[in-house]
């Protein structure tokens, strides 16, 4: 069996952010969320990291983390570009919004070689959800059915008070194996809990603190990547007359159809860190503030990469 390698979604250029927040220093000396993230990986087994990033990004984010990051892993690139679509399919007029996380995962299908976590480049997962994954990824494999896993959180710890977040939600077996996930792309807190709106906020549903939620934090085998790339021309036919300027192919679809056809297990795995990610420029002061309590606390060194 081949070793995990890391995929990393950077391709998002932080609309609701206003900037590019890959990008954006959160450590004492000028560390990114992605430097802690890809520590903790190294430091759990990893030592191979694919950088899925839009191309007109390269030069910002080579310069920011890939070449700084070269003498710690082997890094490779993948770019995510709305053109990169199966032969016959062409970009609707119009279209600027990417097609989602799968089509990521479909723009990386020549760099995946072995299984595979994926995570987000703008969220803090903590070093025991790298542990959990790369455990997991190192010990299954593919047999009668794709063996493959995530990592959960608990929703109250992944929400911030600056806005609505995507988050996929989960319904698990009683053998710890995911059911079902569901993507609510609008999840927001309010005075009495948490709730969720799909139409734009004329309406809203509560959802219960403690639901488990997928972070974007998957662990994969190669095959994953072959049905994401299968299924994608289905998904096109359904968007260019349902959603064609906003339709997004998730993860989680994907993931959730192979569980309803009995052709994929995914393991529930459980991460008892709490979840920092910068969605709004006001939620930067509470990771700068975090990282420094876990700094001092000897979790990471003060420097990372010079130690």
């Amino acid at each position: 069996m081949k070793k995990p390698i890391l995929v990393v979604m950077a391709a998002g250029m932080g609309s609701r952010y206003g900037g590019l927040k890959q990008i954006d220093p959160v450590g004492s000396h000028g560390q990114l969320i992605i430097d802690y993230s890809i520590f903790d990986a190294r430091r759990a087994g990893f030592e191979t990291v694919v950088f899925i990033i839009k191309r007109e990004i390269e030069a910002d984010f080579k310069a920011a983390i890939g070449d700084r990051l070269s003498n710690i892993m082997d890094v490779r690139y993948a770019y995510q570009q709305l053109e990169d679509l199966p032969a016959g399919y062409t970009v609707p007029e119009g279209r600027t919004k990417p097609w989602g996380t799968s089509h990521a995962v479909y723009a990386a299908r020549d760099v995946i070689d072995a299984p595979f976590a994926v995570i987000n480049a703008d969220d803090y997962y903590g070093p025991e959800a790298f542990r959990e994954i790369y455990g997991y990824l190192s010990t299954h494999a593919d047999d009668g059915q794709y063996r493959y896993a995530m990592v959960g959180y608990l929703l109250q710890n992944t929400v911030t008070e600056h806005g609505t977040v995507a988050r996929g939600v989960c319904v698990e077996n009683a053998d710890g194996t995911l059911a079902s996930v569901t993507e609510r792309t609008k999840i927001g807190t309010y005075a009495g809990g948490i709730h969720f709106t799909e139409d734009d906020g004329a309406t809203w549903t509560d959802l219960a603190p403690n639901s488990v939620v997928s972070m974007n934090l998957w662990g994969f085998t190669p095959s994953f990547v072959d049905e994401v790339g299968a299924r994608f021309p289905a998904f096109l036919d359904n968007v260019m007359k349902t959603n064609p300027l906003k339709g997004e192919y998730f993860l989680p679809s994907v993931v959730s159809a192979l569980i309803a056809e009995g052709k994929a297990t995914v393991q529930v795995l459980k991460s008892h860190d709490k979840w920092y990610g910068v969605t709004y420029k006001e939620d930067k002061p509470v990771v700068v503030a975090a990282i420094a309590e876990k700094t001092a606390a000897g979790l990471y060194p003060d420097n990372l990469w010079e130690v």
